[in-house]
């Protein structure tokens, strides 16, 4: 299992030995050293591993998308093929970090800044694959302003609740077999994670992008973040840690057997997930779809507490 936590230098060493596909940095680079505003505007560049301070002080607003950047930058570094994108970050004329966004297959900004939202904008209309954009409801309609004329354009737009807990529920039944997941249960992760994703966004990782959802999941695995409870060979309830830091930690792909539903190994599962992750992080948090009541009420009656808004727009590739 990789160590939480590793070093700049033996994330650099782990980065290079693993074998992906080239991420093409060329087209955004280009964009970003076009984006020369006039004397005085902010100025936007790609960040490097030596702001790995400043930015992770930066993202601390405990939002999910401050969150699943900061728990891509402390698993990762600023560079690495596994963010799938590039951090950017843009400053005043003092060189005052004001805004930071990550675009690339996922798209997610921070700023408090008007001009540096439309400059994150037009910077990701120069990316052709995004697949998403998350945003609390107000950035993302600011966003799409400045970025939908010359962007991808939207094939399905979803508002989310997002749910927090920060004190475990009272203890169900424990469930000695709650454990974190091997490689020995990749096939079945992934053909649950598979089916949840094209549930999600229309998406099938499978067909999509299928060696890298492997690796991508595999890798999940070894660095323990996804918790399985498996009984007579059957995958009765899963989730995935997608973000992990002091402050919160970001469930996604939670799961229970369809033969099992409304039996409680759902809120038992969870239950018991919850009181071992919040003996190291202060508070967990996921996105529910606004639509899916059923959902809603099994997170609310698993301690949940309703947070805010968020939109996700899942994006159509353009077309060559």
């Amino acid at each position: 299992m990789l160590a939480r936590g590793a070093s700049l230098s033996a994330r650099r060493e782990r980065n290079q030995r693993v074998m992906t596909r080239p991420f093409r940095h060329e087209v955004i680079a280009t964009t970003a050293q076009g984006l020369s505003p006039q004397p005085g505007a902010p100025a936007i560049a790609p960040l490097g591993d030596a702001d790995e301070p400043e930015v992770r002080a930066f993202l601390r607003a405990g939002t999910v998308d401050t969150v699943v950047m900061n728990g891509l930058i402390a698993d990762n570094g600023l560079e690495s093929p596994f963010n799938r994108g590039t951090f950017y970050g843009c400053r005043d004329h003092e060189g005052q970090l004001i805004g930071v966004a990550l675009i690339g297959h996922a798209t997610l900004f921070e700023t408090q800044h008007e001009t540096v939202l439309a400059a994150f904008a037009r910077l990701a209309q120069g990316y052709e694959r995004a697949h998403v954009v998350v945003g609390t409801p107000d950035k993302v309609e600011r966003f799409w302003w400045h970025y939908g004329a010359g962007g991808q354009k939207p094939r399905l737009i979803c508002r989310e609740l997002f749910l927090e807990q920060r004190w475990p529920v009272a203890a169900l039944a424990p469930v000695a077999d709650l454990r974190r997941a091997t490689l020995d249960d990749l096939p079945s992760v992934m053909s649950v994670n598979a089916r949840l994703a094209f549930i999600e966004s229309g998406v099938d990782p499978l067909e999509a992008d299928p060696e890298g959802f492997r690796l991508r999941l595999a890798r999940r695995i070894e660095q323990g973040r996804v918790w399985v409870w498996c009984e007579r060979g059957r995958l009765l309830f899963k989730a995935d840690v997608l973000a992990e830091t002091a402050e919160m930690n970001y469930l996604e792909g939670i799961y229970v057997h369809p033969d099992e539903r409304g039996k409680g190994y759902g809120s038992r599962g969870l239950s018991q997930l919850g009181r071992e992750l919040l003996k190291e992080t202060r508070a967990i948090c996921l996105l529910v779809n606004e639509q899916n009541k059923d959902a809603q009420r099994f997170f609310f009656r698993n301690g949940y507490k309703l947070r805010d808004c968020y939109d996700t727009i899942f994006l159509r590739p353009k077309e060559n």
